[in-house]
């Protein structure tokens, strides 16, 4: 008999039950060093208070009304976003799957409203992962994301990660109209993509005409320790797909665009019944108020790089386990030579919770407030966890 949840996730044998910045506490009273942090969304840890009173206070004013009418917060979160970005826009979703989908629709419109409505084409790299809806698992394209779903849709261009003569071929294409990438690949096994190649699509959209779509959903928001991951790189985005951390664990995602390339967005083309919500919103703003400080995000940079030379020390003392440590800021991965979802569990097993990833590698999310003391124990439990998978593998 099926049960009443839909089994479409393995789950861990674990509930909680309260948080605390760094911590989960579950069921049983075990206290849990949370290093993936709901999958890079609680940006600002468990019952942040300044979340907590946010989304408290407007939950004692107004929960709902619906994009029929005006939401101050909503309006607010938006002027944020731009005085802080590229953007000249911003639309609300509940989710970065959301984010996707409009995206790829707006990329499209741009073109079918300028005259152009054979530019279709959106080209994607191997590794990705841009959500699990239509639209997101053809952008992906790989056989684990699309295998028994039917047609999927078209108009998707699948490169290799990497491959430099193919992108320049695909985006010469008459029928191209967008490149979608993530500036660090998540799913795909914390990869970076290297500033001087984001500073390559940015010139190749520009020579061709393209936009350039960005999918900073697990990258962005503070993650890397600027605002957003691309700006290490001094080139921004036409387009780009925010969720995770904005919402610091409320759902909540956006798109945000230039003028020029959501100009085809009319009243009518794109909508959402919760998206931009008063309750998200609120969240939201207090999230952009602590995250977009430059003190701030200055003191995510120098964990990060605390957090990093921790993890060398640990690949050194333990190099039949791991591999190597990638990422930026504190979007770190561990590449592993263990098995690592036997990683992973072994960390349950010392009350630390880590998330896989492809290629083999184990994701370290920590809130961005973690402090340098659970760093240290986070390494630490780390340590025992890689000491037991060694001594299974002698």
């Amino acid at each position: 008999m099926i049960p009443s949840i839909l089994p479409t996730y393995n789950r861990a044998p674990m509930a909680f039950t309260k948080g605390e910045g760094s911590w989960l506490i579950a069921e049983d009273g075990r206290r849990f060093l949370d290093m993936g942090a709901g999958i890079a969304v609680n940006a600002l840890g468990h019952a942040h208070p300044a979340l907590v009173e946010a989304l408290t206070t407007q939950a004692n004013a107004v929960w709902h009304t619906s994009n029929l009418y005006q939401i101050p917060a909503q309006k607010e979160l938006a002027d944020r976003l731009v005085e802080a970005t590229f953007a000249d826009t911003a639309f609300f979703t509940n989710s970065g799957t959301e984010a996707c989908e409009l995206a790829v629709k707006m990329a499209r419109k741009h073109f079918h409203e300028a005259g152009q409505p054979e530019r279709v084409d959106i080209i994607t790299f191997s590794g990705s992962f841009h959500g699990r809806s239509s639209a997101g698992i053809a952008a992906a394209g790989s056989e684990k994301m699309t295998k028994g779903f039917g047609p999927l849709l078209p108009g998707f261009v699948h490169l290799d990660f990497g491959d430099h003569e193919a992108l320049t071929e695909a985006a010469a294409s008459p029928t191209a109209c967008a490149i979608l990438v993530e500036p660090v690949q998540g799913e795909g096994g914390i990869r970076p993509v290297p500033d001087q190649c984001l500073k390559g699509l940015r010139d190749l959209a520009d020579e061709h005409g393209l936009l350039l779509i960005f999918d900073e959903v697990q990258c962005g928001v503070g993650r890397t320790g600027k605002l957003f991951a691309h700006e290490w790189a001094g080139i921004a985005p036409d387009i780009m797909m925010v969720a995770k951390g904005i919402g610091g664990g409320f759902p909540l995602g956006a798109v945000l665009a230039t003028e020029g390339a959501a100009r085809a967005m009319t009243a009518g083309t794109h909508g959402s019944t919760y998206g931009g919500n008063p309750l998200g919103c609120a969240v939201g703003n207090a999230v952009m108020k602590i995250v977009a400080d430059p003190a701030f995000l200055a003191e995510v940079n120098r964990k990060a790089g605390l957090l990093r030379q921790k993890l060398e020390g640990l690949v050194a003392e333990h190099p039949d386990v791991f591999d190597g440590v990638r990422g930026a800021g504190l979007m770190l991965g561990l590449k592993c030579r263990a098995v690592n979802t036997d990683i992973v569990q072994a960390g349950y097993d010392q009350d630390l919770l880590t998330v896989p990833a492809a290629d083999n590698v184990i994701r370290l999310l920590p809130p961005l407030t973690i402090t340098d003391e659970e760093i240290a124990e986070a390494t630490r439990r780390l340590d025992v966890a890689a000491t037991r998978i060694q001594a299974s593998l002698d």
